[in-house]
């Protein structure tokens, strides 16, 4: 699959097939991705919490809530920025969400689904999800990403909008 056909795709899935575990090979693949994202001055600003626990599953569906595709999700990963000091500074916001999208391109390529749950910026959801899995100031929980087995195929909603370019030419 070429990288345009695994853009076209990727799709935020909300429903998983319960009986299929996503393995630690398959997370650490994930992982991998996510690690080779760019970022400013190459400060990798994040860290990952990888999660197959189905309690720890169900808890984030009940905390987050816009994250409910956990209680069928087999698996899911937390980026945690860990802001960025002197020149770098203030960029972990686009460094991490390169990191994301590595995870969601990588996964779509590999056949599985995902679920980019947002929860930075959001004051009280970033208060739950640093209770939920101790994560002390200055790290930062930046979002929460829900994988499985798709159980649904949704129609894509991405399209291109020629009248949003302007091209200097």
């Amino acid at each position: 699959m070429t990288i345009t056909e695994t853009i076209n795709a990727r799709r935020s899935i909300r429903k998983y097939k319960t009986d299929i575990p996503v393995t630690k090979e398959q997370l650490d693949r994930l992982l991998y991705a996510a690690m080779h994202a760019p970022s400013a001055c190459n400060t990798r600003p994040w860290e990952f919490i990888a999660i197959t626990k189905r309690e720890v599953l169900d808890e984030i569906a009940q905390t987050h809530p816009y994250a409910d595709m956990c209680k069928t999700a087999t698996a899911a990963i937390i980026v945690v920025a860990v802001p960025q000091q002197g020149m770098a500074e203030g960029y972990f916001p686009q460094d991490c969400g390169a990191a994301t999208e590595n995870i969601l391109l990588e996964a779509a390529g590999m056949g599985l689904g995902t679920c980019w749950c947002g929860v930075y910026p959001k004051e009280a959801r970033m208060a739950e999800m640093a209770e939920l899995f101790g994560i002390r100031e200055p790290k930062i929980p930046f979002c929460v990403i829900a994988i499985g087995v798709p159980d649904e195929s949704p129609k894509s909603r991405g399209f291109f909008e020629e009248s949003k370019v302007q091209y200097i030419i």
